[in-house]
């Protein structure tokens, strides 16, 4: 079985020399994709592969297709392998995160609505519903934002000591509590307003600040503190 790779296309058409002399901007997304993908398959140049990735959904998404691409998509692409696959989506993980680190400096993390919004894209499609805590300075400046418990039962049973031990641990002065609904409907549980009640009192004993609960919807969210249930 042959496998073509960007070496055997024509030296013109090959996206490393093209790379190294005009620079990774004059680059195509199959072209950057194939430097990546490295090896086609069989008859398939490896740029063909790149494009045939690029267009599984359509021409709508471009290059950031490979942030609607999951693993079994990618795999079930002849001539990408595990290995690929998963370079693939680390690739686009890393774009991600670049992204939000720009995006991150602008957010004011006192007010509910930009922080929602920065964390809406990221969460509201989420499957299974994620617990993030967000840990603050005294400017409420952010310190970090962590993933902490996945899934409902792990939510409703969270102890408050492992957010309070984290934000203890990293110097925080407040911190901000995220979770997702995965049916689109952010209004608060009973199990959600039980949690929030025992993270504030537990909160209050080590002197760290709650500063609010905000769950994430479909394009909607609720704040806690914003509707005086904190």
């Amino acid at each position: 079985m042959k496998y073509l790779t960007v070496k055997e296309l024509p030296e013109d058409q090959r996206p490393y020399e093209k790379c190294e002399k005009y620079g990774p901007t004059v680059l195509t997304d199959s072209e950057l994709l194939a430097i990546i993908i490295k090896a086609g398959y069989e008859d398939l140049r490896v740029t063909d592969l790149a494009s045939k990735i690029l267009n599984l959904k359509g021409d709508r998404f471009g290059i950031n297709i490979l942030n609607h691409l999951t693993m079994e998509e990618l795999t079930k692409i002849r001539g990408i392998g595990k290995v690929k696959a998963l370079q693939l989506l680390v690739v686009a993980e890393i774009s991600k995160r670049m992204a939000e680190d720009v995006r991150r400096e602008g957010i004011s993390f006192a007010n509910a609505d930009q922080i929602a919004g920065f964390y809406m894209e990221r969460m509201r499609h989420l499957e299974r519903e994620e617990t993030m805590v967000l840990y603050l300075d005294s400017k409420m400046k952010l310190i970090s934002d962590t993933v902490l418990f996945t899934g409902a039962v792990a939510f409703s049973l969270m102890e408050p000591r492992e957010i309070l031990r984290d934000a203890l641990i990293k110097d925080a002065v407040y911190f901000v509590v995220l979770h997702n609904h995965p049916s689109g409907d952010p209004a608060p549980s009973e199990t959600d307003r039980q949690v929030t009640a025992r993270l504030k009192e537990a909160a209050g004993f080590v002197g760290l600040k709650f500063r609010d609960h905000i769950i994430i919807g479909d394009n909607k969210f609720v704040s806690f503190k914003a509707e005086g249930l904190l």
